[in-house]
């Protein structure tokens, strides 16, 4: 292990790294040691992303488990959805999933599950601390390996409904989900066009990040040159999507999220988290079914716990996780059956709901390089706008005001804030902006949007 550099990897949600930089094979394997220490003999299932460091890294990792009594179940290469799916149908107490997720090719990193409940940051601390000290549990642990693809997709085919057939573009990024995407939607009727499906960790076409939208300019024109019904494409590990309407337009995931909630909520109001970056959109819609909005900070972990403790029966992020009560996590795989389901179900195109959404003014996360030392400093400067408007301290400071909010944050991976803006109008953003930098004049001009 590189002494310094290992500090980074353990972030509020998860373990992730450069491969060979910060995450090597040794890393993995005291990561392994650590988890293996705290569920004690337990049953763990272990999957992996299609990266091209995943099988070092996992090999290690269940060295490392099993070194401290672990039973392995091996799952193979799968999505995370259906590693989240494995824990349940095989009754294991919990898992790790090698994937760095979104992330660009040369990351990698561990999705952990140790209970019931997500994993929480005291969590992923404690593993670092038994890491740290190599204070060990030392045992014999078992390996077997299970497929559990075809169980997934039996379970997914009960769970959703097909009315007519679409035509659909799925753009899997050459993740994870290139093969049994394809494959559901197919046995479920659809006529599916491929895009980027077929295994690559070198991920060659795009990013695997579908919420970065300048990566899915591709699929837009596949949608149009096909005449295609809907778009649709994943992450590298398959938890996250993004829509794009039969016009070739990207549907933002607050917009894709208010068709969920039109759905799900029309004749039972419920719970519904989403986070603290998302438009006022989504608030509104679950208000205007009667639901109950429940904002929370940004992460898997905190919306899939705050979720689980609410009972409700959706939650989103703009990254374009969305979680559902059927299954208790967020899946990729299953949103985009779903959304093709509500479709075909009402008769109606995706942009049919969209173009009814309220627009407003947003802007995209501004992300400015900034002291870590100093960004303390930066958002108590913003938390004395408290005097003149209401604010929330839940991730960062977001201010309320009039028409819209501002909400600054402090990046968990590299030396920089976040800031992002929402106003009814062009005027109120510019009202919006101005009284944010009276706080904060010394980033006027740090981007090109905070003009």
């Amino acid at each position: 292990m590189k002494g310094g550099r290992l500090l980074s990897i353990y972030k509020d949600c998860d373990i992730r790294g450069i491969f060979n930089e910060d995450l090597e094979g040794e890393t993995a394997y005291h990561i392994g040691r650590s988890i293996g220490t705290i569920m004690q003999n337990k049953t763990l299932v272990v999957g992996g992303d299609v990266r091209i460091s995943t099988p070092l890294l996992k090999e290690k990792l269940i060295d490392g488990l099993m070194d401290s009594g672990a039973k392995i179940i091996d799952i193979g290469t799968v999505p995370t959805p259906v590693f989240y799916f494995a824990k349940g149908y095989l009754k294991a107490d919990g898992g790790v999933a090698v994937t760095a997720s979104h992330n660009p090719a040369k990351y990698n990193g561990f999705k952990i599950i140790l209970s019931d409940m997500p994993i929480q940051t005291e969590d992923i601390q404690n593993i670092k601390k038994i890491v740290d000290r190599h204070a060990y549990r030392d045992a014999v642990g078992s390996y077997q390996s299970i497929e559990v693809n075809d169980a997934y997709k039996e379970y997914i085919k009960g769970l959703v409904k097909v009315y007519r057939s679409l035509k659909v573009v799925i753009d899997a990024g050459n993740g994870t989900t290139s093969i049994i995407a394809p494959q559901l939607f197919r046995n479920l009727g659809y006529t599916v066009i491929p895009l980027f499906c077929e295994y690559d960790g070198s991920f060659p076409y795009r990013e695997p990040n579908p919420a970065i939208y300048s990566n899915l300019s591709k699929l837009q024109s596949k949608v149009l040159e096909e005449g295609a019904d809907l778009g649709i494409a994943f992450d590298g590990d398959g938890d996250r999507v993004v829509f794009v309407d039969e016009k070739g337009r990207i549907s933002a995931s607050e917009e894709s999220f208010t068709v969920f909630i039109q759905e799900y909520l029309k004749d039972k109001p419920s719970p519904v988290i989403y986070d603290i970056k998302s438009s006022s959109i989504v608030e509104k819609e679950v208000e205007k079914y009667h639901g109950k909005p429940i904002m929370e900070r940004s992460g898997h972990a905190f919306i899939k716990k705050t979720f689980l403790e609410n009972h409700a029966v959706l939650a989103g992020e703009i990254s374009g996780h969305f979680f559902f009560r059927e299954l208790g996590y967020d899946d990729g795989i299953f949103a985009a059956l779903k959304m093709a389901e509500i479709l075909t179900k009402n008769n109606k195109k995706l942009s049919y709901y969209t173009d009814r959404i309220e627009k407003t003014v947003m802007t995209p996360d501004l992300r400015i390089p900034y002291p870590k030392d100093c960004q303390l400093e930066l958002l108590e400067k913003v938390e004395s706008l408290n005097q003149q408007y209401e604010i929330t301290k839940l991730d960062g400071i977001r201010v309320q005001f009039p028409n819209g909010w501002a909400l600054i944050r402090q990046s968990v991976t590299e030396p920089c804030i976040t800031i992002r803006f929402e106003a009814d109008s062009e005027t109120d953003l510019d009202f919006i902006k101005k009284e944010f930098l009276k706080t904060v004049p010394e980033l006027y001009g740090k981007h090109e949007l905070l003009l």
